[in-house]
């Protein structure tokens, strides 16, 4: 069973002019290393773009699911067995998940 206190849904981690209105992936990382040190993953939902893991120490899992599309069968078994994994690696642990504006996927 996992709690709510140990999932954080955002929109996509940006760069460059997106970062103006969506998150800057440098504060992203900085409130994770902060907040989260060692104990995060993160979760790309988004298809249509991705970004360089190092900001994330590597620790990035990406499943490509398109906007508005429900996910394939085998995608989401793949992401809630990756999921239980890490999260019962460590009780500290936590995921960050996202897609483009943090709600559609």
């Amino acid at each position: 069973c996992l709690s709510t206190d140990r999932i954080i849904a955002m929109s996509f981690p940006s760069s460059g002019k997106q970062s103006f209105y969506r998150n800057p992936i440098k504060e992203v990382a900085r409130f994770l290393d902060t907040k989260h040190a060692d104990h995060y993953k993160v979760y790309n939902l988004c298809s249509e773009k991705g970004y360089d893991p190092k900001y994330f120490h590597y620790r990035v899992e990406r499943i490509f699911i398109d906007d508005h599309n429900v996910p394939a069968l085998q995608d989401m078994l793949k992401f809630t067995a990756s999921v239980r994994e890490w999260m019962s690696q460590d009780e500290k642990n936590i995921i960050a998940i996202h897609c483009k504006g943090g709600k559609g996927r």
